[in-house]
């Protein structure tokens, strides 16, 4: 398994961007699908935006389209998540998370190895 771990959160302003970056390390990057998750206070894990193996196609959340942008760096081993147009609700804390199954996966079941988060507060 492929050892993750995010960097990038903060405090932004509504409006703003920001961009995060998740690192992996052993196992082998090429091999599984990336996604991002978030989790705000008192709710369920939800899924954000995934990306394929080889960075070709991605898949986002209603939510967040067209304002979040997946992408990975397979020779570099990272997957990155660049959020413009942020909103209070986008507080949150995000995890990467790797997946070897085939084909979109959106539930948190499908996932097996996960970073250990990253805060993202937007307030003014």
């Amino acid at each position: 398994q492929v050892q993750l771990a995010e960097s990038g959160g903060g405090l932004v302003q509504p409006g703003g961007s920001l961009r995060l970056s998740c690192q992996a390390s052993g196992g082998t990057f090429s091999f599984v699908r990336m996604a991002w998750f978030r989790q705000a206070p008192g709710t369920e894990r939800e899924f954000v935006a995934t990306v394929s193996r080889s960075g070709a196609s991605t898949y986002y959340a209603d939510s967040v389209k067209g304002r979040f942008t997946t992408e990975r760096d397979n020779a570099a081993n990272t997957v990155s998540l660049q959020m413009n147009s942020l909103k209070p609700e986008d507080t949150a804390v995000y995890y990467c998370a790797a997946t070897s199954r085939i084909g979109v996966q959106t539930e948190r079941e499908a996932f097996e190895s996960w970073g250990q988060g990253t805060q993202v507060t937007v307030s003014s």
